[in-house]
């Protein structure tokens, strides 16, 4: 996997899934993520969309989970301590893993702005 490959962060997904237009060259693209971020995105459409659209959203990101290996844990979770500006435990987890896979970490989370490896977009 090279840098042209991205890591979706739960936000990147919601816009995808809610159709924002600047997220749409990101269509084609190989989605990769954790649990973690299945379990936020299959949330967030639970409270707003409802129990349909939620098991609907949650079905559909099974197949992009990857596995996480033990250095990937810790080093998220240092990278948290470290940084402890509203990062979310799914959101350290998947930079780390971003960083440790030659992938770019998708995202409009400002807590991620202007950080290396990461492709920012609102």
């Amino acid at each position: 996997m090279g840098l042209n490959s991205y890591f979706f962060d739960s936000y990147a997904l919601i816009e995808i899934f809610l159709k924002n237009q600047n997220f749409s060259k990101y269509l084609d693209a190989p989605i990769i993520i954790t649990s973690l971020n299945q379990i936020e995105v299959t949330y967030y459409f639970l409270v707003h969309h409802g129990e349909e659209k939620a098991r609907e959203v949650c079905s559909s990101l099974g197949k992009y989970i990857v596995e996480l290996s033990n250095e990937d844990i810790i080093k998220a979770l240092k990278f948290r301590n470290e940084h402890r500006k509203g990062i979310s435990y799914a959101d350290a987890i998947g930079y780390i893993y971003a960083k440790n896979n030659n992938l770019l970490f998708l995202t409009g989370d400002d807590a991620f702005k202007d950080m290396p490896n990461v492709e920012f977009l609102k």
